[in-house]
């Protein structure tokens, strides 16, 4: 999804969306904030970031799926789970024409909460 210029907060990067996209990222980043009530949001390598302890978890639009960037180790943790999905080491792609499954959003979440308080 082409975007006009880098935005600097995750509501400019929002509105930069066709308003389907919006919405469906707007569910996936109150899924997010649920899951992770004490993270921070930022825009970090040019998409939105949840940040405590370091990164959760990153989103971003592109034309016909939903990047979900949950760490390498989150994806390895739930690849039974996320087996219906196209993965790689640290990514999963949610397509635009599927519900999210948010209940496995906000579990992988919680699980990269815990990792980053882990490590301190």
């Amino acid at each position: 999804m082409k975007r006009e210029q880098a935005a600097q907060s995750v509501n400019a990067y929002l509105k930069q969306c066709p308003p389907r996209v919006r919405r469906i990222l707007t569910e996936l980043r109150a899924a997010i904030r649920a899951a992770a009530p004490h993270a921070s949001e930022k825009v970090s390598y040019g998409i939105p970031t949840f940040y405590q302890n370091g990164n959760l978890v990153h989103f971003a639009a592109h034309e016909k799926h939903i990047g979900f960037y949950p760490a390498p180790s989150a994806v390895k943790a739930f690849a039974k789970e996320l087996r219906d999905y196209r993965t790689w080491k640290g990514t999963v792609q949610f397509p635009l024409d599927a519900p999210l499954p948010l209940k496995l959003i906000a579990k992988i979440v919680r699980f990269r909460v815990a990792e980053n308080m882990a490590r301190g």
